[in-house]
């Protein structure tokens, strides 16, 4: 009946989802692969950082879900950022390489997977890097924090000093700078009896790597982060972790997931063109529709350029292919993020952006090429000055030498600097800011003099 049920989820569903199981002989649910195309969507936009979190079910069945993460996601609702559910026949390399082998299969995009968050209990890691050898493999912050949390309370610590030890984890890990972890560090070191401390696994704390992927939340982002976390993990234990028939846990979670789909609805809207432009395709292609769509693109730069101005925009148009998320559109312009860099398109004729390459070239740059590759179009002719157009530039030195100059070479260098400082003091905790800002403080006063105050 339980099956059944499952199996319904597929006809009620206007664009049915991908639901694979098997069933043993004694007629219970073995394996289990399951994504929606709105799951498999939402991973095909951010599949740089993929969270797994395990649920454990009475019968001894394991739920995987796959979440998305990292800054690029700004995903509202419980379960909205959940990719994939699995349930593999077993824990071990065999039943593990299965279940990530069906994942790959059917979401292409998961060669583009930098980082996966794991929790302190995950043993097949080796499996996990054979699957995916271009991903650093680390320990997620919310995992840690839950791992402490329930080494306190196994300790039975006296109720005054739990309460320290907690307050001060939960301070710790909305602004996880180095100086904070290292103080955590020193108070378990000071509250823990020594024999218990090894339990802990303390030296966590000290790894910065584990940090620098939670690092740049701040404190508010980093709240709501642990918060949203804890009641999808919750949803998913009361849901599956609880009932004794798994089959029956895995049909109250996908219910949940059809009642809650209005989720589904904010994610569109943020990559769903407005009626008054031509629509955009941003579902996940092939590689052969990129390939096509790349090839027309370099046609056109080496129909309608010199050669020395598609020489600068191939080189612009293989940053796109590389990497490139449309952020939002409007009814004129084109919001365009590469490697996280924002900037503000305008596509329509003569083209132009905010980025310092169009600036200096007045050229087709890489955000405006990611306009073009969205919309399967090509380059036109009025998208660029005269001077670029073929048969009018003799050389690239010739036309490096009229449109570069040293006093623009330091403008942009210094103009990228400061962008880049400029984001990590949005993104830093207040105690690294006023460090930050007191070394740019003293630096600007070394320069000009401590008797003329520059203005930060």
């Amino acid at each position: 009946m339980a099956l059944t049920m499952l199996n319904e989820f597929l006809i009620e569903d206007p664009n049915p989802p991908m639901l694979l199981y098997q069933v043993s002989k004694t007629a219970q649910l073995d394996t289990l692969n399951y994504q929606s195309c709105f799951m498999q969507g939402v991973f095909a936009h951010f599949p740089e950082i993929l969270f797994i979190h395990r649920t454990y079910n009475p019968t001894g069945k394991v739920l995987y879900t796959f979440l998305v993460d990292g800054p690029r996601v700004q995903l509202e609702g419980h379960l909205a950022r959940a990719v994939y559910f699995a349930i593999p026949a077993k824990e071990d390399a065999e039943g593990l390489a299965q279940m990530f082998q069906v994942f790959k299969k059917f979401n292409p995009a998961w060669e583009r997977v930098c980082t996966i968050l794991v929790d302190p209990h995950f043993l097949p890691l080796p499996t996990l890097a054979m699957e995916f050898p271009a991903a650093e493999v680390l320990l997620s912050a919310f995992h840690i924090c839950k791992f402490l949390q329930g080494k306190f309370y196994q300790l039975s610590l006296e109720q005054p000093v739990e309460r320290v030890l907690l307050s001060a984890l939960q301070s710790t890990m909305c602004s996880a700078t180095a100086g904070n972890l290292r103080k955590l560090y020193t108070l378990l070191s000071s509250c823990i009896p020594p024999a218990r401390l090894p339990e802990l696994h303390s030296h966590w704390l000290l790894n910065d790597r584990i940090w620098l992927a939670h690092r740049w939340r701040s404190r508010a982002e980093s709240s709501r982060y642990f918060q949203g976390l804890e009641v999808t993990t919750r949803i998913l234990s009361q849901l599956f972790g609880t009932t004794p028939c798994v089959e029956q846990g895995m049909a109250s979670l996908l219910r949940y997931m059809q009642q809650n789909a209005g989720d589904e609805a904010s994610f569109s809207l943020g990559l769903t063109p407005q009626k008054s432009q031509a629509p955009l395709d941003v579902s996940p292609e092939s590689p052969k529709v990129e390939r096509l769509v790349e090839a027309r693109i370099q046609h056109s730069l080496n129909a309608i350029c010199t050669g020395p101005a598609a020489q600068l925009c191939l080189g612009e148009l293989a940053v796109v292919q590389k990497s490139v998320h449309l952020v939002s559109s409007g009814s004129e312009k084109v919001n365009i993020q590469i490697l996280e860099d924002t900037h503000r398109v305008q596509p329509q004729p003569p083209a132009g952006c905010s980025c310092y390459f169009h600036q200096a070239f007045h050229l087709p740059c890489r955000h405006i090429l990611a306009v073009l590759s969205a919309r399967h179009q090509v380059l036109q002719p009025d998208m660029l000055p005269a001077q670029w157009t073929a048969g009018c530039a003799a050389s690239l030195d010739n036309i490096l030498g009229s449109k570069w100059s040293e006093t623009l070479d330091k403008h942009l260098a210094v103009a990228l600097l400061t962008e880049e400082v400029g984001q990590l003091l949005q993104h830093c905790s207040q105690e690294e800011f006023e460090r930050r800002y007191s070394t740019l403080r003293e630096l600007a006063d070394s320069w000009i003099g401590p008797y003329e105050q520059v203005q930060l």
